[in-house]
């Protein structure tokens, strides 16, 4: 079995509890104009260039036998993606890495073997693996192998998930995880869709559906992006929303920042969010307040 991924953290302490290993699925059925990983929609490896990294001495381009790099007079380098193959010759004439290809293959027994490496520190702090993205559910086989294999090495597991996806689909992974994460961005319809690309009915159905199970505890994960969804309607009915579902055990705040607007450019992408400022600390302490007054456990981060 082998999912395609584009990056494995250990030691994250953001992405549920105790110390944890982040395996991050390449593939996302969203397009969020304030994406932080933008290299993660694309279910396809991607070329990315570094040029605060690049030394422009040429070798990248002296090695594509494709023609795809060029400098400019300046000696930056750009890339004509369109010729480029993802054959990696760049990549290893980089002194620097200052170019990268993002995303491969890998199976699942190469990343249990990398996984089992922190399990001294799942024991000591309560921690284990966390599938996120990308969104896992775009690759649905796959994470369901991993976790099972990580169940069998009695290491926790949490999904982290759009909740975009089939209802049998999600159900039958996100009820094998230990716990799910689970995104909230905006609970108007239209502009959910606006800023997403997708309506969220199958989101909160299948986040309600999941709550029905009864086994499986939830954290909500709602990033505040002024402008989009801080104001006082969104944040009402997503309350009274969530103040329905017994399963709910927390609610991260996670504030934007605008460490995806590079990220888009290194991709040869325009990022239509670079327009928008992260929040402020006394609008962050706003919200969390809010949360806290209709009575959930409230934490700022992962």
């Amino acid at each position: 079995m082998k999912g395609m991924i584009f990056d494995l953290k250990h030691y994250a302490v953001h992405d549920g509890p105790g110390i944890r290993v982040t395996v991050f699925f390449k593939g996302c059925p969203l397009h969020c104009l304030w994406c932080h990983n933008p290299e993660s929609i694309s279910p396809s490896k991607e070329l990315m260039l570094l040029p605060n990294r690049c030394a422009r001495c040429g070798d990248c381009v002296k090695a594509c036998q494709y023609g795809a790099l060029s400098q400019k007079t300046d000696g930056e380098v750009v890339a004509e993606r369109s010729k480029c193959t993802l054959c990696g010759d760049c990549v290893q004439a980089c002194p620097r890495e200052a170019i990268q290809i993002v995303g491969w293959e890998s199976e699942v027994d190469e990343i249990i073997k990398e996984i089992e490496k922190d399990i001294v520190f799942f024991d000591q702090s309560g921690g284990g693996v966390t599938l996120t993205g990308g969104e896992p559910l775009f690759q649905p086989q796959f994470a369901e192998a991993l976790i099972d294999r990580l169940h069998a090495r009695g290491i926790h597991v949490a999904l982290d998930t759009s909740g975009y996806a089939k209802e049998d689909t999600f159900l039958k992974i996100a009820s094998k995880s230990d716990l799910v994460l689970f995104d909230i961005k905006i609970m108007d319809e239209a502009k959910h869709r606006k800023f997403t690309g997708v309506s969220n009915s199958l989101i909160l159905k299948n986040l309600k559906a999941i709550n029905r199970n009864g086994e499986t505890p939830i954290w909500i994960r709602f990033p505040l992006i002024p402008g989009v969804n801080d104001d006082p309607e969104n944040l009402a009915q997503m309350a009274n929303f969530l103040l329905e579902l017994s399963q709910v055990k927390m609610i991260n705040v996670l504030p934007y920042h605008k460490g995806g607007v590079e990220k888009f450019h290194r991709l040869g992408k325009d990022s239509e969010f670079s327009v928008y400022e992260p929040p402020s600390q006394e609008k962050i302490d706003s919200v969390i307040g809010f949360f806290r007054e209709k009575g959930f456990k409230v934490k700022q981060g992962g």
